[in-house]
């Protein structure tokens, strides 16, 4: 169905209101004159530029000053990249240099990764904030005195970072924030009913004593993850604000264009009476499900017995067994964490009462990895769209070719890109490395997953200018006008 949707806008050319033509008929008229990439000073101005002029005019965004220390050249020789190749995922992602490796189950996120993840948090904050989510931060640093009032101390066992600090108290790096935030909670003796539900959520580093961290960022030791606590005033409450959650994950990894099964899952270290997962399927998955051919059930398999066939729902459907991800996971945590912390609202009749709580995880980077495991090919990186770390790469022909002369038309088009689509501005990467053929570069694009590629070559110096334009999800490429590209990429949708 994505790929539908894909190639549907791919091949979408429709007509455009006439005063933006007008618009980029002028931004065309003199395509011809030399449009100069000025060297930059140390300051970071270009050298002789207009500077009141630059304040309007965003410079363009060159591959070859993006950081990204790629080994592009070394595709399938994994013995030249640092750290042991276990999935495509992680190969892919090191290769293009989206991540590097720092220490067993640790890794630097490089630039392209920090933007990609950046726009799967906001996507995240605005289907987190649809249902109500307010976001707040609380610390990594958590003590130890929480943990062993809840028991989790030494249920937790070796995953659990522990330390000391100087004067020998003990603390965890957290993994996960129930004791933390419900006893934010409890010390407000004011919470009405009113106030309820209460979704509080954060986004941030999680910390986790993997015994064998593997697969890149699918299994770490540091990893990002947004984490939601629900408070509420019953039982029902809380079954509602559990569902409300489960669809904003639907709509979530549905704008991903992400194919995601939730499962009836164990509940865990975590505690509780009720627990979903979300499931990317996918062979390197280490969790095994059973999915009902029939009905919508579907569950770990450690909910069941490993030899049941039949479905528990619907009785006619056969169960068949595959391997997913989990990207994502909820919780009806009930009064299990609330009552021993104290964590209370005044009810209609003005009495204390016990909040009723959930809680919801996503993997952040997780999410990513996961991504691109289940979307890439082998030879290249394929994003969701709405998450690429740059959506429009434009290649100029190479310096001193036969078509040298369309190098000018190729950087006005970067330029009038910005300027007449401006939701693609800081979204368009000019390839610069002029001194690499077109091929060579293209391949590069491809590994890179950049979801639009335009070529400017001999059919932009054509009477009627024409692109070539790759999509990379389709692998479809058309040759389009000025007006049928603006037409395209003013359909990307960015966040």
């Amino acid at each position: 169905m994505f790929l539908d949707l894909t190639r549907s806008i791919c091949l979408k050319q429709c007509m455009m209101e006439p005063a933006v033509r007008q618009i980029w008929k002028r931004g065309f008229h003199n395509l011809h004159r030399p449009f100069i990439l000025h060297k930059r000073t140390h300051s970071g101005q270009p050298e002789h530029a207009d500077v009141s002029h630059s304040r309007h005019v965003r410079p363009p965004l060159l591959v070859s000053r993006l950081y990204q220390p790629s080994n592009l050249r070394d595709v399938g020789q994994e013995s030249r990249l640092p750290g042991e190749m276990t999935c495509k995922s992680q190969k892919l992602m090191q290769q293009a240099g989206l991540i590097h490796p720092s220490n067993p189950g640790c890794y630097y996120y490089l630039p392209s990764t920090v933007r990609s993840m950046e726009k799967l948090i906001r996507v995240i904050d605005q289907e987190m904030q649809v249902i109500g989510g307010q976001k707040l931060d609380m610390p990594s640093l958590c003590s130890a005195d929480l943990w062993k009032t809840s028991e989790r101390w030494d249920l937790m066992g070796k995953e659990l970072f522990r330390l000391k600090d100087r004067h020998g108290a003990d603390y965890c790096l957290g993994p996960t924030h129930e004791e933390a935030v419900t006893t934010l909670v409890a010390h407000q003796t004011t919470l009405s009913y009113r106030q309820l539900p209460l979704l509080l959520y954060q986004i941030t580093r999680k910390f986790r004593d993997e015994p064998k961290p593997r697969f890149g960022l699918l299994r770490g030791r540091e990893f990002y993850m947004k984490d939601m606590y629900s408070f509420d005033v019953s039982e029902e409450a809380a079954h509602e604000t559990y569902e409300s959650v489960c669809e904003a994950y639907a709509r979530l990894f549905a704008r991903l264009g992400l194919r995601c099964v939730q499962v009836q899952a164990d509940t865990g270290n975590i505690g509780g009476t009720l627990s979903h997962e979300f499931q990317l399927p996918a062979d390197i998955g280490e969790d095994r499900l059973l999915v009902c051919g029939t009905c919508s059930f579907a569950a770990n398999m450690e909910t069941l017995s490993p030899d049941r066939t039949d479905c528990p729902q619907c009785s006619t459907g056969t169960l068949v067994e595959s391997k997913g991800i989990e990207v994502g996971h909820t919780f009806y945590l009930g009064k299990k964490y609330s009552h021993i912390f104290n964590a209370t609202f005044s009810n209609h009749q003005n009495k204390p009462a016990v909040a009723e709580m959930g809680c919801y995880g996503l993997g952040v980077t997780r999410i990513l990895a996961a991504a691109i495991e289940v979307m890439s090919a082998e030879e290249g990186i394929r994003w969701p769209g709405l998450i690429a770390p740059y959506q429009v790469c434009v290649l100029p022909p190479k310096k001193g070719s036969k078509v040298d002369e369309a190098a000018t038309m190729a950087e006005e088009l970067v330029h009038n890109l910005g300027q007449f689509l401006p939701h693609l501005r800081g979204e368009v990467v000019f390839d610069d490395r002029t001194q690499m053929t077109i091929g060579k570069r293209l391949k590069d694009a491809g590994r890179l997953g950049y979801p639009y590629v335009v070529v400017v070559g001999q059919a932009a110096l054509e009477e009627i200018p024409k692109f070539e334009v790759i999509c990379q999800q389709t692998g479809e490429t058309m040759f389009l006008s000025k007006d049928g590209l603006l037409d395209l990429l003013g359909t990307v949708e960015t966040v």
